[in-house]
């Protein structure tokens, strides 16, 4: 197939897009298919009439464009088929608070938290209670995000957050280990363990420096606890409305998991975690990648 290859764009993550775009480049030339790159920034205007002469769209986007759902519904627009989740999911599952709020309606446990629209007052203390994380409540790969202890560093870390969007997420921050699971396809993959090195918290250099982390695949846990972050990543899989495949990062408090956050768009680096996870399954990158296309096109084709 002729395969428009979406990476890049103009949010914090456009370097990680790209770098995990080559390796799907490699493996789009494996799998036989002819590949066109198309990035975003500056070419927005552009995408409608090169989607029309692709037979289907590959997204490699981080942040916005690309995990908003925008990309998605203008391919939805011309015809154009590609893997992952359409424009609602995507969006749902980027809005931190949306998707927090919805995982609550479904049971799904989730650390305590508070939505911002904008900078508090100077005598404003959060319900949450200290210690917390301040996120920047659209985007990912931790970027704009920080620990705060007490009041004045929670002022220092909201003025970072709110510098990289107009919304802001504070979050319980809980003490335990990082576990993550994808899904593939309806199944749950085998869960990772996350032991970053460098601090106490999987942030943007623990995710995409070589050796920032100890990733363990499969995780080794309990088999209930396995099982039941496959339960708890399917069910955030459904309650967003996702498609194809996502990603759910959990934090594991005394043997109990608590859902962060679901990922539509996974990184797809060296270091990413999904192909861990799919490798732990049998699966190498190439065959990962046709498989991400197959259910695209099952979806959309």
């Amino acid at each position: 197939m002729r395969v428009l290859l979406i990476a890049g764009g103009w949010s914090d993550e456009r370097a990680v897009s790209l770098s995990g775009a080559r390796g799907i480049a490699d493996a789009l030339g494996a799998l036989g298919h002819e590949t066109v790159w198309f990035d975003p920034a500056g070419r927005l205007t552009e995408l409608a009439a090169a989607a029309r002469d692709a037979d289907f769209a590959f997204l490699n986007l981080h942040g916005a464009p690309g995990e908003d759902g925008l990309i998605q519904a203008m391919l939805d627009r011309v015809g154009c088929p590609y893997q992952g989740s359409g424009p609602a999911g995507s969006f749902l599952a980027l809005h931190k608070a949306a998707a927090k709020a919805l995982f609550e309606n479904a049971g799904l446990r989730t650390p305590a938290w508070e939505f911002l629209t904008a900078p508090p007052p100077l005598e404003w203390e959060p319900a949450v209670g200290y210690p917390l994380y301040v996120k920047p409540n659209l985007g990912g790969s931790s970027v704009g995000m920080g620990r705060a202890e007490d009041r004045a560093r929670l002022e220092a870390t909201m003025t970072v957050a709110f510098r990289h969007g107009h919304e802001v997420l504070v979050e319980e921050a809980l003490r335990g280990e990082e576990v993550t699971v994808s899904v593939l396809g309806g199944e749950a993959l085998p869960p990772i363990l996350i032991r970053p090195k460098r601090c106490d918290f999987f942030d943007y250099a623990s995710k995409y420096e070589q050796g920032g982390a100890e990733e363990l695949c499969p995780a080794p846990i309990p088999d209930e606890l396995t099982a039941e972050t496959g339960r708890m990543a399917l069910e955030a899989h459904r309650v967003l409305g996702l498609e194809g495949y996502s990603r759910s990062d959990f934090l594991v408090v005394d043997g109990v998991p608590y859902l962060l956050e679901v990922n539509t768009l996974p990184g797809m680096t060296p270091t990413s975690l999904l192909p861990q996870s799919a490798a732990a399954a049998g699966m190498d990158f190439p065959a990962l990648v046709a498989r991400l296309i197959e259910l695209g096109m099952q979806d959309r084709g």
